[in-house]
């Protein structure tokens, strides 16, 4: 994933946190109310913190801008990430060929130019996570000390972040822009 420079301190830790997981799941609320998931490949973290990836407008219900969920998951490295945020959709050509790639090549065949191709704008308003000492042998220590004492030692960091989107305004302004271009 291309990630830029970040324009607050929580959104760089939250690029630390994600940079290197290829594949998150995006959950949101389907129109019978009921949550889906599905799994989605993270192209870019701009400047402001918006996660893009390629949707495919024929066979993705996710026309309309809603409340979703990406979790982010690197079990090898004991790191958890939920973030919490809302979509829109951008069909800005230019974008789109500027994050192309031949990864995509098997679900747009037509490349960049592709007729249902379309970006999906996650615009991150809080995250939450769970990071674990790196080392596995250093986790598993932790979760035996953690038994012996009846409490958690030394199983790492949780903390939440919320200073992702200033006001709920910007949010509402990241989907009406999306939604022009």
């Amino acid at each position: 994933m291309k990630i830029e420079l970040q324009n607050n301190n929580e959104l760089t830790q939250l690029s630390k946190l994600i940079a290197d997981i290829s594949v998150c799941m995006l959950t949101s609320i389907d129109a019978n109310g009921a949550l889906v998931s599905k799994p989605m490949s993270p192209l870019e973290m701009d400047n402001s913190g918006a996660i893009w990836f390629f949707v495919d407008l024929g066979t993705d219900d996710i026309e309309q801008p809603c409340i979703t969920n990406l979790s982010f998951t690197d079990a090898s490295n004991g790191t958890y990430v939920s973030i919490s945020g809302y979509r829109a959709i951008n069909k800005d050509h230019a974008h789109i060929a500027d994050l192309w790639t031949l990864f995509a090549n098997p679900w747009f065949p037509d490349g960049p130019e592709s007729t249902n191709l379309a970006l999906l704008k996650f615009v991150p308003h809080a995250a939450e996570y769970w990071d674990a000492p790196n080392s596995k042998m250093v986790r598993f220590f932790a979760m035996a000390a953690s038994v012996i004492a009846g409490k958690p030692i030394g199983l790492g960091e949780h903390a939440t972040l919320v200073d992702l989107v200033a006001t709920s305004e910007e949010m509402a302004t990241a989907n009406v822009i999306a939604n022009e271009k």
